[in-house]
């Protein structure tokens, strides 16, 4: 991992850390909302979940690559983002995304 993507996930990981009613944890290069993982680094990338149409559209852009979390399934579908400046924003999503129980199905 390069020095850059290092700066970023730690400035990232501060910031989410920040509101705990966010309730994010973190384990080495990961991070998890209510248990369940989504984001985590990649080398010098940031793996995200995101639903599945969100993620197709990233790829088609050019802003992302498909990804993966190894035995970790998505809650949509997972894109690899290289660039930082990306990653708060994707990141937030991903949180927002996969911390939500989907609607209809609580109740």
């Amino acid at each position: 991992m390069s020095e850059r993507a290092e700066i970023a996930f730690e400035g990232l990981l501060e910031e989410l850390l920040q509101d705990p009613d966010d309730d994010v944890a973190a384990t080495e290069g990961a991070l998890y909302v209510h248990g369940r993982l989504f984001a985590r680094l990649d080398g010098d990338a940031l793996v995200v979940d995101l639903p599945a149409e969100r993620t197709a559209d990233l790829i088609e852009r050019g802003v992302a690559e498909p990804g993966s979390a190894g035995v970790v399934e998505a809650r949509g579908a997972w894109a690899r983002v290289g660039d930082t400046e990306d990653w708060p924003e994707l990141a937030s999503e991903a949180h927002q995304f996969v911390g939500e129980p989907a609607v209809g199905k609580d109740s």
